[in-house]
């Protein structure tokens, strides 16, 4: 269900059932939750600098998988804290650039795997959205937050309320992630992305990655938070890689990062 490859610095972490659209129940998610552990330990080795994320199929993933679920026995308390919210502040800390290309329905928990993720490219008939207004239900896996982020409070409780799903090119020009692509070409231009992006400088990557989460999630002012990206800039500028950017400007050639 869930499959792993490590090639040239890139992981490329697969949900591979997509007859039933990549749903996940919690064997699957415990399954994703040790493809990232072993990524991580692959990167703590320099053998991952980037990740990619894809479903197989017609849909990215169509959410929780609850064939067999009855509402009377369902623990959402469980599923969502003991297993959803772990996975996903894996995902948001893992030690390397992420990528996601999305396609199809993306949806409930899929839809967390997305915002949990650095970066993602989507399919321009992608579908985005908050259904659980037909399930008695409310949007979860960090959705409001998220949505609230970046759609604002208006346009985030029109889609909960509503339950309309939105196309990848409406989300993108929405704000809600970051290119949308026509859907033959997104699995390819993406892995083109992320191999270039794992030749790069990915010690700086990781830098940003960093800055960027502790000003959103500390409200950071202007002045604060070039004081954090000087703090930073005086540790990489003791770096190899630094050393090899600036040597490569200076002599008109392609740097040869390390990582």
């Amino acid at each position: 269900m869930i499959s792993l490859s490590i090639n040239n610095g890139v992981a490329e972490v697969v949900l591979d059932a997509p007859y039933k659209l990549n749903s996940l129940d919690e064997q699957a998610l415990a399954e994703l939750g040790r493809a990232y552990d072993d990524a991580a330990a692959a990167a703590s080795r320099g053998e991952v600098r980037a990740l990619l994320l894809r479903g197989e199929g017609r849909a990215f993933c169509a959410g929780r998988d609850i064939s067999g679920v009855t509402p009377e026995e369902d623990d959402a308390a469980a599923y969502l804290g003991g297993l959803v919210q772990p996975l996903l502040k894996k995902m948001s800390s893992f030690p390397a650039p992420t990528f996601a290309a999305a396609q199809g329905a993306c949806l409930g928990v899929g839809l967390g795997l997305l915002l949990a993720t650095d970066v993602v490219y989507v399919a321009e008939n992608a579908k985005f959205g908050s259904p659980f207004a037909k399930l008695g239900a409310t949007l979860d896996s960090g959705g409001h937050w998220y949505f609230t982020e970046r759609l604002g409070m208006h346009r985030t409780l029109d889609l909960i309320y509503t339950a309309e799903l939105i196309s990848g090119a409406e989300a993108v020009a929405q704000g809600m992630f970051s290119r949308a692509m026509p859907a033959d070409e997104l699995l390819g231009d993406t892995r083109t992305i992320v191999a270039k992006v794992a030749t790069g400088a990915t010690g700086a990557f990781n830098a940003s990655k960093e800055l960027v989460a502790h000003i959103r999630d500390h409200r950071l002012g202007l002045w604060e938070a070039m004081e954090e990206e000087n703090s930073e800039q005086a540790r990489l500028c003791k770096s190899d890689d630094y050393a090899e950017g600036f040597r490569a400007f200076q002599e008109k050639r392609e740097p040869r990062f390390t990582g």
